[in-house]
């Protein structure tokens, strides 16, 4: 079982990883110290895990428990993470190696503008979720504080 709180805690640490990583990345000497990869890759996994645990534990409710109008924002919303993911894993194959979790930029320019991308993509990602996601998820399930 997943709850609200939990969903909000995910947002809440990508978006502060976000906002220290825009800070971060901005400076090429501080943009290749290894601290700024190690945030850089927790800042990966831990969206990977919140897009996991979305797909897991909520539309698999809206499209069992809601009705139509549900069953189509579930379908939206499994869509946009295609489309996230699509979009990640484009970007980690051309700037970082995770193995070693590294970042390899040849071109600072276009780094820093495809992750201005990617991180704009994500934090509407969780606004959405949070403003249209969770409140019907709420409504189809009547429960305010677990989603499953």
């Amino acid at each position: 079982m997943i709850t609200y709180e939990s969903l909000n805690e995910q947002n809440h640490k990508i978006t502060e990883l976000t906002n220290i990583l825009n800070r971060l990345l901005v400076d090429r000497f501080i943009c290749d110290a290894q601290t700024t990869h190690e945030l850089f890759f927790r800042y990966i996994e831990l969206v990977r895990t919140h897009l996991k645990e979305t797909e897991n534990n909520i539309y698999s409710v809206l499209l069992s428990q809601g009705d139509q109008e549900a069953r189509n924002a579930a379908n939206s919303f499994m869509s946009g993470s295609k489309e996230i993911k699509r979009v990640y894993d484009k970007y980690l194959k051309r700037w970082c190696k995770p193995k070693t979790c590294e970042l390899i930029i040849k071109d600072y320019d276009r780094f820093l503008e495809d992750t201005d991308e990617l991180f704009e993509m994500v934090l509407d990602r969780i606004q959405a979720e949070t403003e249209q996601l969770y409140p019907l998820v709420r409504k189809v399930t009547g429960d305010v504080s677990a989603v499953a």
